[in-house]
């Protein structure tokens, strides 16, 4: 019986780690089936507070050495099913069956994607889905936001800052942000808009994005366009598929939690990350924050419901 597993090994899932381990719980990491979550495909990070630029594998890679060295243990394995009980849960795993007191959801989120040519080829060297990430990395060149709602709205703002050439592709005739947002998208002059249109391919020179097709679905018209980046801005889709039968989801698939990231209805579950409803903004560092929160909570309830 473990005193606590954790399910995912992204930001959140290791600073849990982390904080379990220097509390002596000996926590278990399940890896998922992409170890490091999202942060391994990305290229460089430049907002991570007292690391000037690092690469996303590498931060990963030294988050995880230092939640093993706290006692952590990381195995690859993948949560298929979740069974909680009255102080205990069983998890099933692609490979065995598993037990714990409490147990740590950090699962994470999978960005939606265009399922375009080149989409994979570039991810990580010009293809993106934070703007607050990786915007700085484009100061001065042309670059591409990819949706209608507030995100992309709010990226392409973003990004007024730091280049005068953005140009937002919009599948729809209409935008659906907040009418404020659109505003001050519609009157901003470094801002072009490409209405029913859709990015049909994205080509590069093998290192980096230089260039998108685009499409115009009214027309069939298809055009070439120099980009140094797509900033891809069409929401995320929590990991929570295997816990639709057993725990409380929001109408987006995200964890409902209460009391800070205990689950909602089970005392011995807590949530973190981007799987959480409660989690705003989609950064590492407040990933991380939540797992460091989550690990605290487990402990709590740990030590208010000791076993014999």
């Amino acid at each position: 019986m473990n005193q606590v597993i954790i399910l995912g090994s992204g930001p959140a899932g290791l600073t849990a780690a982390l904080y379990a381990g220097r509390a002596g719980l000996q926590p278990l990491v399940l890896e998922g089936p992409t170890p490091g979550g999202q942060l391994v495909k990305t290229s460089l990070v430049e907002n991570w507070p007292g690391t000037p630029s690092i690469m996303g594998v590498e931060l990963i890679m030294n988050m995880k050495a230092h939640a093993e060295k706290q006692g952590a243990r990381c195995i690859n394995q993948t949560a298929v099913r979740l069974e909680p009980q009255a102080h205990s849960c069983t998890i099933h795993t692609n490979k065995e069956v598993l037990y714990a007191h409490t147990v740590v959801i950090a699962v994470g989120s999978a960005p939606r994607k265009l399922n375009c040519p080149g989409e994979e080829e570039y991810w990580g060297k010009g293809v993106t889905v934070c703007a607050i990430c990786d915007a700085a990395l484009y100061k001065d060149l042309p670059v591409f936001v990819v949706g209608g709602g507030n995100t992309a709205m709010q990226d392409a703002l973003f990004m007024t800052a730091l280049t005068n050439n953005i140009t937002i592709v919009h599948a729809l005739d209409n935008f659906t942000a907040s009418t404020e947002l659109q505003k001050q998208v519609l009157k901003h002059p470094h801002i072009t808009i490409l209405y029913n249109s859709v990015v049909k391919e994205i080509t590069g020179d093998n290192s980096r994005v230089t260039q998108v097709l685009v499409k115009n679905n009214q027309t069939g018209k298809e055009q070439k366009v120099s980009t140094a980046a797509v900033f891809l801005a069409i929401g995320s889709s929590p990991n929570t598929a295997f816990l639709q039968e057993t725990l409380e989801l929001s109408p987006s698939g995200h964890i409902k939690t209460v009391n800070g990231t205990q689950v909602t209805r089970y005392q011995n579950i807590f949530a973190c990350g981007d799987v959480a409803e409660n989690i705003y903004y989609k950064q590492a560092i407040t990933a991380a924050a939540s797992g460091c929160s989550a690990a605290l909570d487990a402990q709590r309830y740990l030590e208010q419901h000791a076993q014999p």
